[in-house]
């Protein structure tokens, strides 16, 4: 099958894949672009989590595009509300005619004599077979995230097998699962697990919440008063665009005292949570972490919900090890043991970068991890590709719009300079190699050695703040003497590539 040849080749299409494509249509109109998209699905994370209460762990006016205001009254939403977020912005601004569902990537070599990639992928037909498909293109524009979608993180228990009950993952969860009337354990701490417990206490289960290390929790109202404010009194983008910067330094300002005052924001955060169950009520060890705030990934409680479920003993929070799964359900380590109806692991992602696809060079395969990232958004050494991989300890859209803009500036300077390759340098000796995030969550953890690193300075140095990020991609010249660009090959050159090929 004759290849495909675009300008810029997007792969994925959850928030990251539709920023990049209303950017590439909006600021690079002369570009030809498509999106390729494994799922028959839009939406990424949004269409493939199932788990009830499934909810935004940032606020939606950052969660949101800039683009695209969210309407809804909730800042704290659902994911089928935020689904058809998605939906509309992609019919409003004609983005699904881009789209290409059910191709999946499975690698990408860079041929320098004719300055492409030559992506090879496959496209499931209705009888479960696959046709392969390759595409070329200048530029290599990855938006897919960092976890897999097929499974997540399951810890090998004792006993496992010997369990008679329901077992589920919640990243798999069963449409037909109706946990009412029955008692569930949720194994898990972090966001999903705050989720899950209120959402199914709500339906009527009784609940465990059943964790190994406590989570800092911050409670949020569910809908943002000034927002509606706003949006009562000015025109519609104008309080959004206000909403949106409110939030980011708010979340800005948290992260920020976090890291120097950790103790202050320690007690304000406990205080919250004393505050929303009764009195009296001892919050060790459930609530009270052996690490700082923000060392992981903070967990948002809309309407303290969770507490809530605690408070009127419909859930209830258990701080303890596993020692063995049993027929009806757990035993701890302290010799406690949970009957269980069904078990829900919210136990964490599995990483893999770039969807899951190998990249090569000339041929010569790329170690993710030993990557240096430049900028946050390309990599050192690589000629023409960008990585959207959002913020940590804010919302993942925020720095996915600033990606998606920055790959718009460097494909136009590319087009005024008459170049048709980028290729950052990498950092000097004197520069040192740090790890790509400063978190210690344990999905990160498992995955430290797939992560590219960044430098301990310069634009090899990832930055932590969307102001400070703003500046550098969206402000600072394109060519700023580390980023190399260079001509297109000479005409001979691209013939003979194009024969081998």
């Amino acid at each position: 099958m004759t290849p495909e040849t675009l300008d810029v080749l997007v792969i994925g299409a959850g928030i990251s894949g539709l920023s990049a494509a209303w950017h590439l249509q909006t600021h690079c109109p002369d570009r030809r672009f498509a999106v390729l998209e494994a799922r028959h699905d839009l939406g990424g994370t949004w269409s493939l989590f199932r788990y009830p209460g499934f909810r935004s762990d940032s606020d939606m006016y950052t969660l949101g595009f800039h683009f695209k205001p969210w309407r809804e009254r909730h800042a704290i939403a659902r994911g089928p509300t935020i689904l058809q977020y998605l939906r509309e912005t992609a019919r409003e601004h004609g983005l699904e005619r881009h789209i290409r569902y059910g191709i999946r990537v499975c690698s990408a070599d860079w041929n320098p004599r004719a300055a492409r990639w030559e992506v090879r992928a496959v496209r499931a037909a209705a009888d479960g077979t696959e046709e392969p498909l390759t595409f070329h293109c200048g530029f290599l524009f990855t938006c897919a995230g960092y976890y897999r979608y097929d499974r997540g993180h399951q810890p090998a228990f004792e006993g496992m097998a010997s369990y008679q009950g329901i077992h589920v993952h919640a990243q798999q969860w069963p449409d037909d699962l109706d946990c009412r009337g029955r008692n569930v354990v949720v194994i898990g701490s972090g966001a999903t697990a705050a989720t899950l417990v209120p959402a199914l206490a709500a339906q009527g289960a009784r609940v465990v919440l059943l964790q190994r290390t406590p989570t800092y929790y911050f409670i949020v109202p569910g809908r943002d008063r000034v927002a509606l404010l706003l949006r009562g009194l000015l025109p519609e983008r104008w309080a959004y665009a206000l909403t949106r910067k409110k939030n980011v330094a708010l979340g800005a300002f948290l992260f920020g005292q976090s890291r120097k005052r950790p103790e202050r924001i320690r007690g304000f955060l406990l205080g919250q949570v004393a505050k929303a169950l009764p009195d009296g009520y001892d919050l060790s060890p459930n609530f009270t972490p052996p690490y700082g705030p923000w060392q992981q990934r903070l967990c948002l409680v809309p309407d303290a919900d969770l507490f809530k479920a605690v408070s009127d003993g419909r859930a209830e929070v258990v701080t303890d090890h596993i020692e063995r799964f049993t027929g009806q359900g757990l035993r701890l380590a302290s010799g406690r043991e949970l009957q269980a109806d069904v078990i829900v692991s919210a136990t964490g992602l599995e990483l893999q970068l770039l969807g899951g696809a190998q990249l090569s060079l000339d041929g010569v395969p790329l170690e993710s991890g030993r990557l240096v990232t430049y900028k946050g958004v390309m990599y050192g050494g690589v000629p023409n590709l960008a990585v959207t991989f959002g913020y940590v300890a804010a919302s993942w859209t925020l720095k996915a719009d600033l990606t998606s803009r920055y790959v718009c500036r460097l494909l136009n300077h590319m087009s005024a300079t008459g170049t048709r390759v980028a290729t950052p340098g990498l950092p000097p000796a004197d520069i040192t190699l740090e790890p790509f995030v400063d978190f210690s969550s344990g999905y990160f953890q498992r995955a430290m050695h797939l992560l590219p690193r960044q430098g301990a300075a310069g634009p090899w140095k990832l930055l932590d703040r969307y102001v400070d990020d703003r500046r550098r991609l969206l402000r600072e010249p394109v060519d700023d003497g580390v980023l190399v660009f260079s001509a297109a090959p000479r005409e001979s050159e691209v013939v003979a590539a194009t024969q081998a090929a």
